[in-house]
């Protein structure tokens, strides 16, 4: 029996696109992108994350303690708030057009998340530089926002990313695929 390539059996495309994050020369200061859909953060999603994370906090485990805190129930770990913000962006601005994470400057988390809440993400690009030691890249620097479902700024965090410039990119690619 003689087997069938699977792309073969299907009509020819009359454009494929394939989906990635913005380039470096793509970026505008000012732009502000919402990303979608939202996040609703459950309590598996929770206790999940801080235990893999090896943090032992009571106020995000133990419900009865944190019945008798300020709060009056157990609050979202800070991190997974700030790891969804920004990996909700992913897909948008940085998927396969990333160089590094440069790292943050300032998070912040002004109001709490809890069981239930849904994150809503947005990004603001706040500053470009092109890089002076690696020509064909450049310097993003993104203010990421998530609101719960009633607005309520509940994370922020200023980040830095070194981008691929597209020519840079495709010329970086080529250059790969001609050395293996």
């Amino acid at each position: 029996m003689t087997q069938k390539d699977p792309a073969a059996a299907e009509p020819a495309a009359a454009k494929t696109v394939l989906q990635r994050g913005l380039y470096f020369d793509e970026f505008e200061v000012g732009t502000r992108y919402l990303h979608r859909p939202g996040r609703t953060v459950t309590e598996a999603d929770n206790v999940l994350f801080t235990t893999l994370t090896m943090n032992t906090q009571s106020l995000h485990l133990d419900a009865a303690w944190s019945a008798e805190q300020p709060f009056g129930q157990r609050l979202v770990n800070s991190m997974f708030t700030l790891a969804t913000i920004v990996g909700a962006s992913v897909a948008q601005l940085t998927q396969g057009t990333i160089v590094a994470n440069l790292g943050f400057t300032e998070v912040a988390f002004p109001h709490p998340l809890y069981h239930g809440d849904t994150l809503y993400s947005e990004s603001l690009v706040t500053g470009l530089r092109e890089s002076a030691s690696r020509p064909g890249q450049g310097i993003v620097t993104l203010e990421h926002v998530g609101r719960n479902q009633h607005g309520d700024v509940v994370a922020r965090a200023v980040r830095s990313v070194l981008m691929w410039k597209a020519d840079a990119h495709a010329g970086a690619q080529s250059s790969r695929g001609a050395q293996s």
